[in-house]
């Protein structure tokens, strides 16, 4: 109520000091034409004094006989009662004054303002205080050519006057200034009451209230209209608003599932939206923490981006063929790669796209140094395959026991090379095919045993002996072509590299509600330190002569490994303290 009233009493003062100018310069006006009305009547009264008064010296020759006191007769036919009569010679001298008895002691008139403007315009008139009789005229002055007659009345039209000969238009103007004030009171009530209505449906609706049953005491007329077309216009911002809300939800949503790391800058440079993929890799990138988006600009390595962003500034984007400017490069930072992307639009903001390709890129890196290991692996069995045949081909006297012993070199070559790339097909299928192995409920005992059986030729050769602690109870959710190649990789490892005498221990050390944690180790010399972080590499050696003598393929860990991996267990290897490898994995019960 408070805001109404204010409201109102500011309008209704505003259109009050209005009405009131405006009364004012009505009032100011009329008594201005009623001045004018009241001078012209008197100038013309005094005009006529003036023409008998000159009539009457022309007929009495006065000005021939020097009789000036006979105009004193003129008083009683004069039609004001406190009319002076002044006659002035062209000299300016005063030779009659019905007000004055001794004309000789009145100062010389020809500087009078009446007088000087009829003696150039014939007649002249002005308002002064007369020094003669200390009194406020009229003066009126006309030229006769050889005298001047002035005559003059007492000036009293004031205000007071006034407004006593315009009593009746005072009371008009009083009636209509309070029929005004009425009808502005009405007005600004049914205003006011609009405002108030209008402000408590702004309230409303910035609370997100409903509008729609608002009582609002609106005619059918231009309020009413206003306030079904404000409404109108709130109802479909609102529903743009909650459907933009949705959208943005959405995307939101979207970007935060993203793996990318994805913002949107304006054409300024200020961030519009950055989703937290993005706030992370540019952190990891600069080494730097930071919660700004904004941050990517003060970066080395996002220089590129800066610098295409500043080139295509000033430049009209071009949509013909709906193609947009865009760059996109690799970031290296220690072990990580990152690729970046950054796109402008055609209102000049663009995106920066950062996607984490580390995986994709090491895989790649690692592809194309398999590619060259596995050439290289390759052409030594080859070469000395060709090499043999090509001796038995140019030699045409060769001895047969010769023959034989070249045939059964490149045969042991041969079956190197099917061992070869059986393991990099093997690899293969793990890495990129795990979902063709078939898992079932597998015995771990038998799988062993079998292994052991199958290298028990090689195993005497190096007088080597082998313990299994492990139950046929242990039970894993396994393939067993798998897990034979896990454990005949491992006990052909310590066969080629544990050296004769030495034993090989396999057993069962722990288990839990989901994994067997099982330890393959042998008494052997072990490996060096440095060389333990590798050894599951694929074709990574520590001796890389003596690999080859002892003829492994050097994929037989990382057949392990990955073996164990798609059997949702983890391995390591270490060195134990008196002597020999050990190897530590876990394989899943389910």
């Amino acid at each position: 109520m408070i805001v109404q009233h204010t409201f109102r009493r500011r309008i209704f003062i505003n259109f009050f000091v209005v009405f009131s100018l405006f009364t004012l310069v009505v009032l100011a006006y009329q008594h201005d034409r009623e001045k004018s009305y009241r001078t012209g009547q008197l100038e013309n009264t005094l005009d006529n004094i003036s023409e008998i008064t000159h009539r009457y010296i022309e007929y009495k020759k006065i000005f021939e006989s020097g009789d000036f006191k006979s105009l004193d007769s003129l008083k009683t036919l004069l039609p004001i009662a406190e009319t002076r009569l002044t006659v002035i010679d062209m000299s300016g001298k005063v030779v009659y004054d019905s007000f004055v008895a001794d004309v000789n002691t009145m100062e010389n008139h020809l500087q009078r303002p009446e007088v000087q403007k009829a003696l150039y315009s014939e007649k002249g008139s002005s308002i002064r205080l007369s020094a003669t009789t200390n009194q406020k005229f009229y003066y009126y002055a006309k030229n006769y050519k050889n005298y001047f007659v002035r005559t003059a009345d007492v000036y009293n039209v004031d205000i007071v006057k006034f407004l006593n000969t315009g009593r009746i238009f005072f009371v008009f103007i009083v009636f209509l200034f309070l029929l005004m004030w009425s009808m502005l009171h009405y007005t600004t009530r049914r205003l006011s009451d609009f405002i108030t209505n209008l402000k408590d449906f702004a309230l409303k609706a910035g609370q997100n209230e409903d509008i729609s049953r608002m009582n609002s005491n609106f005619q059918d007329n231009e309020l009413g209209v206003i306030r079904r077309q404000i409404i109108q216009i709130y109802d479909k911002l609102k529903t743009t608003k909650d459907e933009l809300a949705s959208d943005r939800e959405k995307l939101y949503g979207h970007l935060q599932v993203l793996k990318e790391g994805i913002s949107i800058f304006s054409p300024e440079k200020r961030k519009i939206l950055a989703n937290s993929h993005f706030i992370q890799f540019i952190n990891m990138i600069s080494e730097k923490s930071t919660i700004s988006a904004e941050h990517i600009f003060a970066i080395p390595e996002f220089g590129k981006v800066v610098e295409f962003i500043d080139q295509n500034k000033g430049k009209e984007i071009q949509n013909q063929n709906k193609e947009l400017p865009q760059i996109e490069y690799t970031i290296e930072k220690g072990e990580k790669y990152f690729h970046v992307r950054c796109i402008i639009f055609l209102d000049k903001s663009f995106e920066v796209l950062i996607s984490d390709v580390t995986r994709p890129e090491k895989q790649r890196l690692l592809k194309q140094q398999l590619t060259s290991n596995i050439a290289h692996e390759l052409k030594t069995p080859l070469s000395s395959i060709k090499g043999y045949l090509e001796t038995i081909l140019n030699s045409e006297n060769i001895p047969a026991i010769k023959q034989k012993y070249f045939l059964q070199k490149a045969f042991v070559q041969s079956e190197r090379l099917t061992d070869l790339l059986n393991d990099i097909s093997l690899l293969n299928n793990i890495e990129d095919a795990g979902g063709l192995f078939e898992f079932k409920p597998l015995m771990m005992r038998p799988v062993i045993n079998d292994v052991f059986e199958n290298l028990k030729s090689r195993l005497t050769d190096k007088i080597m002996s082998f313990s299994i602690d492990v139950d046929n109870d242990v039970v894993v959710n396994g393939n067993e072509s798998l897990l034979f190649s896990v454990f005949q990789n491992l006990v052909e490892n310590s066969i080629n590299y544990s050296g004769n005498n030495t034993t090989i221990s396999i057993r069962k050390y722990l288990e839990d509600d989901k994994y067997y944690y099982f330890q393959y180790s042998d008494t052997g010399a072990g490996i060096s330190e440095e060389h333990l972080p590798r050894i599951f590499e694929r074709f990574y050696r520590v001796d890389y002569g003596r690999s080859r003598e002892n003829g492994g393929t050097g994929l037989g860990l990382s057949i392990v490994k990955n073996a164990v991996l798609l059997h949702k267990g983890e391995i390591s290897v270490r060195n134990k303290p008196e002597g020999g490898l050990e190897f530590l994995f876990s394989l899943s019960k389910k």
